[in-house]
C-alpha cells in the first residue's frame, strides 16, 4: 500500500514526495480513567496511515484520500471546515498551525492506510498526528513533539467536533516499539514499560456492533463521576477528581452515595490502581499477572461502570476459557467495538478460528479479528523501506 500511495502521488502531482507513517493505537488497560485525571496504558500498533507529501509553491493544498478515491483542493488563505468530512481532520491541523503563527505554504498530499475504520483504533488521531508531523518536517517548523500532539487534539475538537482526551494523539506520536506508555492524564508525565511480546500477540476481536447508547451513556458516566467527586469534596477539600480518591475514602462514605454513583466511582478508583499494578507486573516481566489485571478491568467495566454489552462479554468469557489467552477485556468507550486479547503466538490461528466460530454461532455475526504488533510512533519512512 505504501508504494501505491507514493505512485499515486507522483501520478497526480508529478513530483517526488516525502513519506511519513502514523500509527493507530490500542489501550492495554486504563479505560474511562482519562477524563477523571487518571492513568492509561496505550501502545502504538502496526495499523497505520501513510502520507506522501511535498510543498507545491502555491497558496493551496491539494489532498487525495487514497482509501476513498476522493480528492479536494483548499485555499490556505481562508481555512475553514469542509463539507468533505475526511478533509476536516487535515484542515483542523492546518488551522492549528496557522493559529500558532506558523506559515503553512502550499503542499500536495496523498494519504491512506490499513487502520480499520470504526474499530476504535484511533484512525482520526493517526491522520492528525501524521499530517502535523509531515508539515513540521517539510517546512522546518521545529515544533516540539508534545506541541504537535496538543495541536492534533485541538484539530479533532474544533474541526471534527469530537471532544476527545489526549491519549489517542499521544500514543500515535509517542509510541515505542515493544513498549506501552503509561500516561498520567493530569500532569501528562509519561513512562515507557517494556512488553515481553516475543511469545504473544495482541489480537483485537471486533464485535461489528455499535449500540446507540455509546454517546449518551458516555455523558452520563462523566456526570456520575462528577457527582461522586462533589460528594467527597465536602469531606476532603483536596479531592479535585476521582484520581485523588482512595478506596478507604469511598468505603467510609458509602452510605451517602446513590448506589449507581458509588459503583461508577469504585470502578474508576480501582482501575487506576490496576494500571499501577499492571505496570509493576511489566517491570517484573510477569505477563500472567498483567493478563489477570485485564480480566479484572473488564469485570469492572461490565458490572460497576456498566459500559459493556452482551457481545463484548461473550468474547471475554470465551477467551477466559482458553489457556492460550493471558488476558482479555473490552477496549474503548463500550457498547460495542473491540475486545483486546493477549494470545500465545503458537495458538494464534486456533484462537482466531475458535472465536470466529463461537461468535457466529451465538450472534449470527461474522467476527473481524486483527493481529497487532507494537511499533514506534509517527516517523519518516526511509526510501529503503518502500
Amino acid at each position: 500500500m505504501l508504494q501505491e500511495i507514493k505512485d499515486k502521488f507522483k501520478e497526480l502531482y508529478e513530483q517526488e514526495p516525502l513519506v511519513v507513517r502514523s500509527p493507530g493505537r490500542v489501550n492495554l488497560i486504563g479505560e474511562h480513567t482519562d477524563y477523571n485525571d487518571g492513568f492509561v496504558l496505550p501502545a502504538a500498533i502496526n495499523k497505520e496511515i501513510y502520507f506522501a507529501v511535498a510543498p507545491n509553491n502555491t497558496n493551496t493544498f491539494r489532498a487525495y484520500a487514497y482509501d476513498l478515491q476522493e480528492g479536494g483542493e483548499f485555499d490556505l488563505g481562508q481555512v475553514q471546515r469542509s463539507e468533505k468530512s475526511w478533509a476536516n481532520y487535515l484542515l483542523g491541523v492546518v488551522a492549528q498551525l496557522q493559529q500558532a503563527k506558523y506559515e503553512v505554504k502550499g503542499f500536495d498530499l496523498v494519504y491512506g492506510g490499513n487502520i480499520p475504520i470504526g474499530a476504535g483504533l484511533s484512525s482520526s488521531a493517526a491522520v492528525e498526528c501524521g499530517l502535523a508531523y509531515a508539515l513540521n518536517h517539510i517546512f522546518g517548523f521545529n515544533i516540539p513533539k508534545f506541541d504537535l500532539v496538543k495541536m492534533a487534539q485541538l484539530a479533532e475538537h474544533e474541526y471534527a467536533g469530537v471532544k476527545c482526551g489526549i491519549m489517542d494523539q499521544f500514543a500515535s506520536m509517542y509510541g515505542r516499539q515493544d513498549h506501552a506508555v503509561k500516561l498520567d492524564c493530569r500532569s501528562l508525565d509519561f513512562d515507557y514499560y517494556h512488553l515481553e511480546m516475543a511469545d504473544y500477540r495482541i489480537v483485537l476481536c471486533d464485535t461489528q456492533v455499535k449500540h446507540n447508547l455509546a454517546s449518551s451513556e458516555y455523558n452520563t458516566r462523566r456526570q456520575e463521576c462528577e457527582a461522586g467527586v462533589a460528594l467527597l469534596q465536602r469531606h476532603y477539600p483536596q479531592v479535585k477528581s476521582l484520581r485523588d480518591v482512595t478506596v478507604p475514602m469511598l468505603e467510609l462514605h458509602q452510605e451517602e452515595f446513590e448506589p449507581t454513583v458509588y459503583r461508577r466511582c469504585t470502578y474508576v478508583v480501582h482501575e487506576n490502581i490496576r494500571v499501577e499494578e499492571a505496570c509493576q507486573a511489566l517491570e517484573q516481566g510477569d505477563m500472567k499477572t498483567f493478563g489477570e489485571k485485564m480480566y479484572a478491568s473488564h469485570r469492572g467495566l461490565q458490572h460497576d461502570y456498566g459500559v459493556s454489552c452482551p457481545e463484548l462479554d461473550f468474547l471475554v468469557d470465551q477467551a477466559r476459557e482458553m489457556d492460550s489467552v493471558l488476558g482479555a477485556r473490552m477496549m474503548g468507550g463500550g457498547f460495542g467495538g473491540c475486545t483486546i486479547n493477549l494470545v500465545k503466538l503458537e495458538a494464534l490461528d486456533a484462537f482466531i478460528q475458535s472465536m470466529e466460530e463461537a461468535y457466529k454461532l451465538q450472534f449470527g455475526i461474522a467476527l473481524k479479528t486483527y493481529v497487532a504488533e507494537i511499533v514506534d510512533g509517527s516517523s519518516l519512512v526511509e526510501p529503503s523501506q518502500i
